[in-house]
């Protein structure tokens, strides 16, 4: 029986779900996660001395993404994703088959490098361009953009990086990014290129068999520093844009580095974004205030209201609940470890949002009192459920919410039922298959 404080408490969690989802007139989604959050310490489920501990959970997590968005800003700024662009649909070589395996290489690597939601940003306004420059027609663009968005927000499982979420849970399980590569990235890989697969054989009727070789319009209409012909693909160009991959992959490199060593993984992110920043100052002569004025600082209100929202939940009772239920399944077998809790996070995170519905699962299983080694496996499957499971609705994150958004306001129709067409036939199998071959990999890993 659920006592006043605990119905108000499930009331706000509710409130903010909804609104974060919806969001009525735009409204930015830390406006109601810290209504939800103040609501939520109103109501006396979360103690001012629980701010401390949610606040040194997700502080590293919340400044580690605000430092690789930093990043991408400037690559954007340098011209960066319109040269790459341009790249991909000169490589497509007039075909429309080979167009699509670049663009979902294309997002598999920006997830890598940025994190999901940047990738989401950055990826789908330039796919828009691409595809409008190339002449394609409307339904031809679906698969493009459709595919893209699917492939950039489950990349975000092989790393713990590419996902701010997942690197709040990699702090509450103290696994480290090193340890978290070894046992995700092969079968996370893996279930990826099954996924975009199963996209090829869906779409491969409605894709263009023939696109055109070059594009135009990619720098028209848009500041880019180092332009001097029509075209990016310069020699110039290139060089230059390969050096700051060049360092981009340093700077990635040394965040599993530190994580390894045992240094925090935020200060090697914020050390490589200043560098970056003083580069394009140095060598543009352009100050850093334009980006810092870009850079979406709201996410570090969003995701700490977000957390005392759930921990609210947590206080109330509800990870216990979860235990109850789910320890017997998960303390049978690894398989089971894998498979259920990655089921039952598919679920919750297509419910209420894969932030939230992650914090849960991982609270759940800090409480389970589970051996290491199953608890890893467990945690693990979670992150497959809430970036990959989570896709079967466009509410289930954050990222496909955002892009629904991007391709309505750019005049591309996309609904829930086009979308739900395609989801509900590629993330189930797709999904489980992941979680098996994660089981299979960590038995022989160990």
């Amino acid at each position: 029986m659920l006592d006043f404080t605990s119905v108000l408490t499930v009331l706000a969690f509710l409130f903010t779900i909804v609104f974060v989802m919806w969001r009525p007139k735009g409204v930015n989604e830390a406006i109601p996660a810290t209504i939800g959050a103040v609501f939520i310490l109103m109501t006396g489920s979360v103690s001012i001395s629980d701010l401390w501990q949610i606040t040194e959970t997700i502080g590293g997590a919340a400044i580690t993404i605000i430092a690789t968005i930093v990043m991408a800003l400037v690559l954007e700024s340098f011209g960066f994703f319109k040269w790459t662009a341009e790249l991909l649909a000169h490589q497509a070589k007039g075909s429309g088959i080979r167009l699509f395996w670049y663009v979902n290489l294309l997002c598999f690597l920006m997830t890598l490098f940025v994190n999901n939601d940047g990738s989401i940003l950055i990826t789908t306004p330039i796919l828009i361009i691409l595809l409008n420059n190339l002449g394609v027609k409307h339904h031809q663009k679906i698969p493009y953009l459709l595919s893209g968005a699917l492939i950039a927000t489950a990349s975000s499982a092989p790393i713990g990086v590419s996902n701010i979420v997942n690197l709040i849970a990699l702090k509450i399980v103290h696994m480290d990014l090193y340890m978290q590569a070894a046992m995700m990235f092969v079968p996370a890989t893996v279930g990826l290129l099954f996924l975009v697969l199963l996209l090829f054989l869906i779409f491969y009727k409605k894709l263009p068999k023939v696109i055109p070789t070059k594009v135009t319009g990619m720098v028209t209409g848009s500041y880019h520093p180092l332009k001097n012909s029509t075209s990016l693909l310069t020699k110039q160009n290139t060089r230059f844009m390969l050096k700051i991959l060049l360092f981009v992959l340093i700077v990635r490199i040394s965040l599993f580095l530190a994580s390894y060593y045992g240094i925090p993984v935020s200060v090697m992110a914020v050390i490589g974004s200043a560098v970056l920043l003083g580069w394009r100052w140095f060598y543009l002569k352009i100050s850093p205030i334009d980006v810092l004025k870009r850079t979406p600082w709201y996410i570090l209100v969003f995701a700490f209201s977000m957390y005392v929202v759930i921990y609210g939940l947590h206080n109330i009772g509800l990870t216990t609940l979860l235990i109850n239920v789910m320890d017997p399944i998960v303390s049978g077998s690894l398989l089971h470890a894998s498979v259920m809790m990655g089921g039952l996070l598919s679920i919750l995170s297509n419910i209420f949002n894969n932030h939230p519905a992650l914090m849960v699962g991982t609270l759940t299983l800090m409480n389970m009192n589970l051996d290491p080694l199953t608890l890893k496996v467990s945690y693990l499957a979670t992150v497959i459920g809430s970036d990959m499971g989570s896709l079967l609705l466009p509410m289930g994150t954050l990222a496909t919410i955002m892009w629904m958004h991007i391709v309505k306001s750019s005049g591309i129709k996309i609904t829930w039922r086009q979308y739900m067409k395609v989801t509900f036939i590629v993330i189930p199998p797709a999904t489980l298959l992941t979680l098996v071959l994660l089981y299979y990999w960590v038995s022989w890993l160990f």
